[in-house]
């Protein structure tokens, strides 16, 4: 199956008032090739209604579970297409992203996910190599080669060290995830949560290098707010569990709380 800019959907995650809603609206739109966007919130308010309104964007409100996984869901089962990119509202997307994206999964087998490499966007400015970036990419190399999109041995070794895969990055396929694929049993790992059941999947994991999104960092963040009261590192650990033992576990989960501190202005 050949898929078309038809049969993919952005679906916006809108939270409260943000002040770089509107940025990340603009870049859906400057898109090179043109796909459906809609937007999902479990907190109405007039700034998004307005905005919504502004660039004829479909809304739709979240009157039923709530929590990241809910949110996520309901926005993601919302799109009516195969294809869907759950977008964060703070992030921001290159030009090209929709563009590179039906190209990379039109040469794929059975394609699972796709996901592009990011960069970070910290006081405006893009970052492309700090070493939380360097480390993901080195972690993402091995997907450099189409042959292992399919191992699911590969793509399980990259899991059991981290989570490289940057969640705005990633495109879903629901014909191969399922429809309701996120929980709330996590505040911040429910993307990597999904990863590593997807991984155990046939199919492929469709990786392009290129930075194609812009993940920003600041202070009023989810992920900032979740690394300041320790829940982060508590999830961290309990994801490793799922590919080692709990004493190799404790041992990598604490080297890598290390590097949530990037996360941090």
């Amino acid at each position: 199956m050949k898929f078309t800019p038809q049969d993919h959907t952005y679906t916006l995650c809108a939270y409260k008032e943000s002040a770089f809603l509107e940025d990340c609206i603009k870049s859906l739109k400057a898109q090179t090739v043109k796909s459906n966007i809609i937007m999902a919130t479990s907190t109405p308010n007039e700034s998004i209604n307005s905005l919504a309104q502004k660039y004829d964007i479909p809304l739709y409100i979240n009157d039923g579970v709530k929590g990241i996984g809910g949110d996520w869901n309901f926005a993601y089962q919302k799109a009516k297409t195969p294809l869907v990119t759950i977008a964060h509202q703070d992030d921001i997307y290159e030009p090209e992203y929709t563009e590179e994206m039906l190209a990379f999964i039109n040469k794929s087998e059975e394609p699972i996910i796709y996901f592009s490499g990011y960069a970070e966007l910290r006081e405006g400015e893009k970052v492309y190599n700090n070493t939380l970036l360097k480390v993901k990419k080195l972690m993402l190399s091995p997907l450099k080669i189409k042959g292992f999109w399919k191992s699911k041995f590969i793509r399980r070794r990259i899991l059991s060290l981290g989570c490289p895969i940057c969640c705005p990055a990633v495109t879903l396929n629901k014909e191969k995830v399922g429809e309701n694929p996120f929980t709330n049993d996590y505040s911040s790992n429910i993307d990597w949560q999904q990863w590593e059941i997807q991984s155990r999947k046939k199919g492929s994991f469709v990786y392009n290098k290129n930075p194609l999104m812009c993940h920003r960092i600041h202070e009023e963040s989810a992920t900032s707010e979740i690394i300041g009261d320790n829940r982060r590192s508590k999830e961290d650990y309990d994801m490793f569990c799922k590919f080692w033992g709990k004493g190799i576990a404790k041992i990598i989960a604490k080297a890598y709380s290390k590097s949530e501190k990037s996360n941090n202005l």
